[in-house]
């Protein structure tokens, strides 16, 4: 039974989440940090056997210095609440204090450090540079790069994975991405957690300095289609074209979405950057993972009627 303690960040964003959940299952003490004790995902990690919820912003230095204290491994996935490079290099400098073992980072590649004329996406930009800095400051790290969420497709009009409900019943999704250039997928409340608990099994030995491709499906929009379509029993239909931004979208967002637009509509960048290949590590790690027709079948219903929507009826 193992007895390390884990620090957790954004526990409940769906990477951590999951990790949260099978580290919890298997004996580790999790200390998992929340920005608030607010909603479904919060209550039910509040009710898990061996997590302790430390509550607030991850700018507080005292908080972050309480959360590593006598930690043994660490999962940091930072989002674009505050500065991310600023509480990334926090985060990284405390664990480092701290005497953490292993510390696996949620990173992403950096597109225009590859010296091809790509654009870097800003979202991704501020990870690789995180990235950069743990390993400037010798922490021993493990640097995982998660494909596309199989949860991000909704019928709710959101830009680039909406599946739109056509009148006739047909579901159809335009984005930018080239119809037939396959790209990496992954279901991060399903299998994150499995896949990070092996490697912090394997440990720093084996995986510090080491980036991870953490994607178990490589399919191409036209393909991703005919899964939700074998799952669904109804036509799904995939239309190369623009992004369309019919809501509101957090800052920074819109910025994120043009630099999509260009580096994968236009470019037909390697989803990771050309030195990094899904699915096959990704596989060793975790074998059970959950296609996205499995998905589409099991799990796409169920979040359509929790946000409201009645098609499936």
């Amino acid at each position: 039974m193992p007895t390390k303690t884990i620090a957790i960040v954004n526990s409940t964003g769906r990477q951590a989440a999951s990790l949260v959940r099978v580290a919890s299952a298997v004996g580790y003490q999790v200390r998992a940090q929340l920005r608030k004790r607010e909603g479904i995902v919060a209550e039910e990690l509040e009710d898990l056997p061996n997590v302790t919820i430390f509550e607030g912003s991850l700018e507080d230095k005292e908080l972050v210095q309480s959360l590593f204290k006598n930690t043994h491994l660490a999962f940091i996935n930072t989002t674009s609440w505050g500065d991310e490079v600023a509480i990334g290099k926090e985060l990284a400098s405390a664990a480092k204090k701290a005497g953490v073992q292993h510390y696996i980072y949620s990173s992403m590649p950096d597109h225009s450090s590859f010296g091809k004329g790509w654009p870097s996406l800003p979202q991704w930009s501020s990870k690789f540079t995180v990235e950069n800095y743990i390993r400037q400051i010798g922490l021993p790290a493990t640097f995982v790069y998660a494909g596309i969420y199989n949860n991000n497709f909704t019928s709710l009009p959101y830009p680039l994975f909406c599946m739109e409900l056509k009148p006739n019943g047909s579901f159809e999704w335009k984005a930018p991405f080239h119809p037939d250039v396959p790209l990496p997928w992954l279901d991060a409340e399903h299998d994150v957690g499995p896949a990070l608990l092996q490697i912090l099994k394997d440990g720093p030995r084996k995986w510090s300095g080491q980036r991870i491709a953490l994607a178990f499906e490589v399919l191409s929009p036209r393909e991703v289609c005919a899964k939700f379509s074998a799952a669904l029993r109804r036509r799904v239909h995939y239309v190369p074209g623009p992004i369309e931004i019919k809501v509101s979208v957090p800052n920074g967002y819109r910025e994120q979405l043009d630099g999509i637009e260009v580096l994968f509509g236009k470019y037909n960048a390697p989803y990771f950057g050309p030195d990094l290949q899904a699915p096959d590590e990704a596989l060793a790690l975790w074998e059970g993972f959950r296609g996205i027709e499995e998905y589409a079948r099991e799990v796409f219903p169920v979040e359509e009627a929790a946000n409201g929507r009645t098609w499936m009826n």
